[in-house]
């Protein structure tokens, strides 16, 4: 299924349903006390503003997507309250070419700590789980360093300019993936 959780060592990546995401679009502490999680002040992150109403929407249309769009990454402290510190997914299921897209985004007070790297990884792991899924693509801004550092650690290879002014555009394919478990 999906809409299962993701876990890593230090993250739950959860998946945004359509009651989770209605839910964040409302009041602050429903949608804390829905997560299970402390939601920092400054939430969403800038560059999710915009993209809400349009996952919202497509989880509206189709709740199967819950899983391949976009998972809240959630600390899971020891003895500590959850905390919510940055979110990521795919932008869709996987077209007709096997290709994904993948984005991501960490609260600036959590960044410099590996959160994006790790939950980057896990979708990774999930997303190549499935056998539909031959490349994964992302892109980002050229200035964004941090962002470009996780994805060449995660094995991306830079194959061009993006979709944007000022944007590259990373390509991870299931082959080179596996080669690099494997290594």
């Amino acid at each position: 299924m999906n809409g299962k959780p993701l876990s890593t060592s230090r993250l739950k990546l959860i998946p945004a349903t359509f009651s989770l995401m209605q839910a964040e679009l409302g009041r602050q502490e429903a949608f804390s006390r829905s997560l299970g999680a402390r939601i920092p002040e400054n939430w969403p992150p800038e560059i999710l503003v915009d993209a809400l109403p349009f996952f919202l929407a497509q989880l509206k249309k189709d709740p199967k997507l819950a899983g391949w769009l976009s998972r809240y990454f959630v600390l899971q402290g020891k003895g500590e309250e959850f905390l919510l510190v940055g979110s990521g997914g795919f932008k869709g299921s996987p077209q007709p070419d096997g290709t994904v897209e993948i984005g991501y985004s960490v609260l600036p007070q959590y960044r410099g700590r590996g959160y994006a790297t790790e939950a980057v990884g896990a979708l990774l792991l999930w997303g190549f789980s499935h056998n539909e899924v031959a490349r994964v693509i992302a892109e980002t801004a050229l200035e964004n360093r941090s962002s470009i550092r996780v994805l060449e650690k995660l094995g991306f290879a830079c194959i061009g300019q993006g979709s944007q002014a000022r944007t590259i555009r990373f390509e991870l394919a299931r082959e080179r993936y596996h080669a690099e478990k494997c290594a």
